[in-house]
């Protein structure tokens, strides 16, 4: 039985990782980093897969990426996409699944919670991806901010509650596989 579940739950984050390839490639390309629906994924990967799980179907995508595959937004690949201006929030979706992962986890599968859970995943993920993208082109923190993240709110708004409403019926319509990332994470 324990191999049957971790042939699923290794499924599903392949599952998962293609999913965000896909969300990769749904955006509108603005001057420096586009806005796409790749966060929406990794939310609903922390949410169902659970923070190892999750962060686990992330790294997938973001290796296939650095290994060429054309994953990332724009079609993009190669070791270039990771260490130019994107590169901070890509990595930073690794750490957005396990973070809204571990707060699901930790609170409860109420709506709400997850709402949060992926806000903070936000937030950590836009953390990270600022700071490289001020690192890079040496701009102040406060026109990355005005380039970086505000533009992205509303639409990043709209992918929580979206994964959160999402998630949060796909647990209930699989409860089985919850359970099994809660055993295996």
């Amino acid at each position: 039985m324990i191999n049957k579940n971790k042939t699923i739950l290794i499924t599903m984050c392949a599952l998962f990782a293609a999913l965000l390839a896909v969300c990769s490639q749904i955006q509108i390309p603005l001057e420096f980093i586009p806005i796409n629906l790749a966060l929406f994924a990794v939310y609903l990967a922390g949410i169902i897969l659970g923070p190892w799980a999750g962060a686990s179907s992330v790294s997938v995508f973001v290796l296939l990426g650095v290994a060429g595959v054309p994953v990332f937004a724009g079609f993009k690949g190669g070791l270039g996409a990771i260490t130019g201006h994107t590169g901070g929030y890509i990595v930073g979706y690794i750490f957005a699944a396990l973070v809204t992962g571990f707060v699901v986890r930790i609170t409860n599968d109420k709506i709400y919670m997850m709402i949060i859970a992926c806000v903070v995943g936000m937030a950590v993920c836009y953390i990270l991806g600022t700071v490289w993208f001020i690192i890079l082109t040496k701009m102040s923190v406060a026109k990355a901010i005005s380039l970086c993240v505000v533009p992205f709110l509303p639409g990043d708004a709209i992918k929580i509650v979206l994964a959160a409403v999402t998630g949060n019926r796909l647990k209930k319509l699989m409860p089985e596989l919850s359970e099994l990332s809660r055993s295996v994470n």
